[in-house]
């Protein structure tokens, strides 16, 4: 046995050292009919294997003459990016926001990326919203920042609006919801331009702020800027000074401090490049009876650790109103949402239904895409003997059909110290995923006021959990799916729409101008009203 994984390894990791020359001039050329007829027939078959909901809002028949007429349009030889850009569009009328496809682009030498290694470019750190079809800058770095709250106007010479209309025809959302297209590509605009237009040496922006249109152009610049600002005198003077030598109780301070920042910045999820944390508990008006918790994604952090401390913190202060901001929350663990609706509620809940999947060993096969390293499959043949009998034993097999059982599924406890106050949920177009399978639950058992606007995301479901990928053996495109369909015991109809609003409120230029939150104020507003 261990012969067999030592051999697994060297094999795939062998296999995987593939030429970056060839691989380049895989994606250059101009790939033949034949060629690009056979990578769509492929990636049909894949998705008809792996998707347990390939045809929930698109019939068979539809899609089957959705494929069958993209093969007949192509006729002549076609790039890599422009068959990406043909095939796009035909796998978001499926209607999955979690199929997508990837453009591929040239890949660096080792000595290239070594030269970008102690480098930034800090246009990847600026983030943005899109408000009535207007892109702004909403946080920015360093000197950066004085560009918080410009407009952009363009990139390069492509106006946002240009290249919004031009992304948003390649990505999905669930179902029929056309919210999402409003703010997911802006506020992910850095990662959507860089997949399109590939790596970059600099990049020109025009920005209006006020009156004024002006340009910035992006460069890579040394992580560590080095003092040249200092004069020579400066340097030496500054050498000349000795390091003051801590006592054992200043170092013993110093460490404690340090420790407890780190703790800290795992229980609230810190992103070094973003600087920003994943969750945050904050207190508005004028005191602490209203609480706002703001979760930017259900992905990295200790989120035990922090639910508890919270949900005490609310306990002791007697808090009566709560605030859960999910605006632009795209997803992530459904054990974080499983755990945070414990403190919400005093019953005993289900989150899921048992997941339908088309395998039962779903975790294997995700690893095993031909989109991961030699590396990771390695890993996966040498983990096999363990994950797939507990995979086996979590399927079960009902009318035809193949279950996953996630955590969840079975019933839970409510949390000790779980809120009875009032709750109010903030939602958007880019609230999605585990955060609107988190309102389903919410909006079933009736414990909250929606405000804000429909979600991206099913309220009856979604087919994510798991993902897994394929790329395409000529033209090298990637395909990405989920792979268990998840879903609440609660459904609504008609079924492709997301959790509808209480209140609907859509922010405009306005009120991003006057610093104002119009959701939270309503919010306030509201609580006053019912006193």
């Amino acid at each position: 046995m261990k012969n067999y994984i030592y051999l697994s390894f060297l094999i795939l990791l062998i296999s995987s050292c593939g030429s970056l020359e060839k691989y380049n001039a895989e994606i250059l050329e101009l790939h033949t009919p034949v060629e690009l007829h056979e990578d769509i027939d492929k990636t049909y078959i894949r998705l008809k294997r792996a998707h347990p909901k390939l045809y929930q809002y698109i019939s068979k028949e539809e899609l089957d003459f959705k494929f069958d007429s993209l093969k007949k349009s192509i006729v002549s030889p076609m790039s890599s990016k422009a068959f990406y850009n043909s095939m796009a569009p035909v796998v978001k009328t499926i209607g999955q926001g979690h199929i997508g496809l990837s453009s591929p682009n040239l890949r660096r030498t080792k000595e290239e990326r070594k030269e970008y290694k102690d480098k930034k470019f800090n246009f990847n750190t600026l983030q943005f919203e899109n408000v009535e079809n207007k892109v702004f800058v909403t946080k920015a770095k360093g000197v950066d920042s004085l560009l918080i709250g410009s407009e952009v106007l363009k990139l390069e010479n492509e106006t946002t609006q240009e290249l919004i209309a031009r992304y948003n025809r390649n990505i999905a959302s669930d179902g029929y919801n056309t919210t999402l297209f409003d703010r997911i590509v802006a506020s992910r605009l850095n990662r959507f331009y860089k997949m399109d237009k590939g790596f970059l040496d600099s990049l020109k922006v025009t920005f209006k702020q006020r009156d004024s249109v002006f340009s910035k152009t992006f460069k890579w610049e040394n992580k560590k800027k080095k003092q040249d600002s200092l004069s020579e005198r400066q340097k030496d003077s500054l050498a000349a000074i000795k390091p003051i030598k801590l006592t054992k109780a200043e170092r013993k301070i110093k460490k404690d401090s340090l420790k407890a920042v780190r703790e800290f910045n795992k229980v609230y999820g810190y992103n070094s490049q973003s600087d920003t944390f994943n969750r945050d508990l904050r207190f508005v008006g004028k005191d602490s009876t209203v609480a706002v918790i703001k979760i930017l994604n259900f992905t990295n952090g200790d989120f035990k650790t922090f639910y508890k401390e919270t949900f005490k913190t609310l306990d002791s202060l007697k808090t009566k109103t709560l605030i859960i901001d999910l605006r632009d929350n795209t997803g992530g663990r459904v054990r974080e949402i499983n755990e945070f609706y414990g403190y919400l509620t005093d019953q005993e809940y289900v989150m899921y239904n048992p997941s339908e999947v088309t395998s039962r060993t779903p975790l294997m096969k995700s690893l095993m895409s031909n989109t991961n390293s030699g590396f990771t499959k390695a890993i996966g043949i040498a983990i096999a003997p363990i994950i797939v009998p507990l995979e086996v034993l979590r399927t079960k097999k009902k009318d035809g059909k193949l279950y996953y059982r996630l955590h969840g599924v079975r019933p839970l406890a409510p949390k000790e110290l779980n809120f009875k106050g009032d709750v109010y949920v903030l939602i958007n177009g880019s609230s999605f995923s585990a955060s609107s399978l988190l309102s389903t639950n919410l909006k079933r058992d009736h414990r909250a006021t929606f405000v804000g606007q429909e979600t991206g995301g099913a309220q009856n479901g979604t087919v994510a959990g798991m993902t897994r990928g394929y790329e395409m053996p000529n033209s090298k495109v990637k395909i990405r799916m989920g792979v268990m369909q998840v879903e609440s015991p609660y459904k609504v109809t008609p079924d492709g729409y997301g959790i509808m609003p209480d209140l609907e409120i859509t922010p405009t230029v306005a009120d991003r101008k006057a610093g104002v939150d119009p959701e939270i104020e309503w919010i306030l507003k509201d609580i006053e009203l019912k006193k």
